[in-house]
């Protein structure tokens, strides 16, 4: 095996093994194109095991967290369809190792983007609805002792999503100020707000597309796409019943198995 083959063979079995240590024996930690690769190989790991790529996630929207990863730019995983949980659903214990829940903005896309200089607007026009989501992120690196390479590497992070129910269009929908609040067994965990998203979480998902239709893979429709994080993301321990709300946009919420 290469050293990046090695490298996806452990981070796949660590899903069910639990965290590996840093992956700094094998992967600079600003690495990104071999980090990337390690991701590419496990999604074709994936896909030929029969899951199926509904979209993506944008990761690392803050500045603060690209500044303390030694970065300048956001980082994008793979979304498949057996990672959504529905609506008022619950996530299992044994399917995460160390989960935090951020609340983002969704959007669903009703025809392609395969425009390398896309802008805010193209993605504006692409979109169908935006809806609230939150995001279970999770790390099989131990303690979350992540570089950039680490989790990039580690599909973005990636591990669950929720979608609400209440679909908006964008016509009049303010995704720069809508406020964001994170509630954790009622009472109030994060707060945010969408300018938090790279400046805007249309912006984010501008340079998602011009990103995937560089590298021959545009977004196509029907994708779902994760924005990034409008507030803190809050670790999770067992039992807690987490809801997110985001002014304009609507509610979503969840409950993790006590």
């Amino acid at each position: 095996m290469t050293r990046i083959e090695e490298v996806a063979a452990r981070l796949r079995n660590a899903y069910a093994a639990g965290a590996v240590e840093p992956l700094r024996d094998a992967l600079g930690p600003t690495d990104a194109d071999a980090a990337y690769a390690i991701q590419e190989i496990n999604t074709r790991h994936w896909l030929e095991d029969g899951r199926r790529i509904v979209g993506r996630k944008i990761g690392l929207t803050a500045k603060a967290v690209q500044a303390q990863l030694g970065v300048d730019q956001p980082d994008y995983g793979v979304l498949f369809a057996d990672m959504q949980i529905e609506d008022g659903g619950v996530l299992q214990r044994r399917s995460v190792i160390q989960p935090k829940a951020e609340a983002e903005i969704a959007l669903i896309l009703s025809r392609d983007i395969d425009d390398p200089d896309a802008t805010a607007e193209v993605v504006a026009a692409a979109v169908d609805h935006a809806v609230a989501a939150i995001e279970i992120v999770d790390s099989r690196i131990a303690d979350w002792r992540i570089s950039f390479a680490d989790t990039v590497a580690d599909n973005g992070s990636s591990a669950f999503f929720v979608l609400g129910t209440e679909r908006c269009g964008l016509d009049g929908l303010d995704l720069y100020s809508c406020g964001m609040v994170l509630e954790i067994n009622g009472a109030v965990a994060s707060l945010g707000a969408g300018a938090a998203c790279l400046g805007h979480p249309l912006s984010a998902a501008a340079w998602l597309a011009r990103t995937m239709a560089a590298k021959g893979a545009p977004l196509t429709a029907g994708d779902i796409v994760l924005t990034g994080a409008l507030g803190p993301m809050v670790a999770l321990s067992g039992g807690e019943r987490v809801h997110a709300r985001i002014g304009g946009v609507g509610t979503v919420h969840f409950e993790y198995e006590a």
